[in-house]
């Protein structure tokens, strides 16, 4: 059996304009530096220009790389999975409605108990979303510390949650070169509303909040109409010093 890599006892959401929060520490110490020390070089990424400037490797850009890596790598391969585990899934949901965040996924539950929420959830005239398919994945990310940036964007409309996981070192990173991730709002309120993930400039949005760039932590958020959010340009003195994350999705296949 995949062990549990994640915990969530620390999980503190934000609810305004969209549930985000902070889960830190999310790992267990001594498998979060062997994590760290195992993240894949620079040499294997993908270019990612159209979300800003970042280079990406995973199941949609840099596939055959990626898989390649993925196998050659035993704590890799069973982190890989542990993402594609239902598990996994039901643990992040659960994490979220304990929270107040109900998505409407019953993942834990047998089949037959599934079916018989849907019909009393019909009977009152609701409507759960049980019968969706979901599913995990995620990419190795690294943006370079100096000009390296995600643009304001809200995600796709397949995504139902993301969570952005740091990879670095203790004291590796100077706060002042920035790489937090930034919760945004539109200055102008006709543009609140992006299902259809739209970018925006870094000068079109305001700045509500940003969860720092630091170890052994997971920025959480769910998808929504509005959830705005961007990582600014950041100002370290060299680019080959690289911002480095896991970033996850769970989806609905597209």
């Amino acid at each position: 059996m995949t062990r549990n890599f994640f915990s969530y006892d620390k999980l503190a959401l934000r609810y305004d304009p969209f549930p985000i929060g902070l889960a830190r520490p999310l790992i267990e110490d001594g498998l979060y530096r062997e994590l760290v020390d195992a993240f894949p070089g620079p040499e294997r990424f993908a270019d990612l220009s159209k979300v800003g400037d970042k280079l990406s490797l995973s199941e949609k850009f840099g596939a055959e790389e990626f898989h390649a890596f993925i196998r050659s790598h035993p704590l890799w391969r069973e982190f890989h999975a542990y993402i594609k585990s239902k598990e996994f899934i039901a643990g992040v949901l659960e994490a979220l409605r304990e929270r107040s965040i109900d998505l409407g996924f019953e993942l834990d539950s047998s089949p037959g108990k599934r079916i018989s929420k849907r019909l009393a959830d019909a009977a009152r005239g609701g409507s759960r979303t049980d019968s969706l398919e979901l599913r995990a994945r995620f990419e190795f990310s690294t943006l370079p510390a100096r000009g390296g940036h995600v643009l304001p964007h809200t995600d796709g409309v397949s995504k139902f949650v993301t969570l952005v996981v740091s990879m670095l070192r203790e004291g590796e990173w100077d706060p002042a070169w920035g790489g937090g991730t930034d919760i945004n709002r539109p200055k102008d309120p006709t543009l609140l509303f992006n299902r259809l993930n739209r970018q925006l400039p870094f000068d079109a949005v305001e700045v509500l909040d940003s969860f720092p760039f630091e170890p052994n932590q997971a920025v959480i958020f769910v998808k929504t109409f509005n959830s705005w959010h961007s990582v600014r340009p950041m100002t370290a003195p060299d680019r080959s010093i690289l911002r480095r994350t896991l970033t996850i999705n769970i989806e609905t296949p597209t």
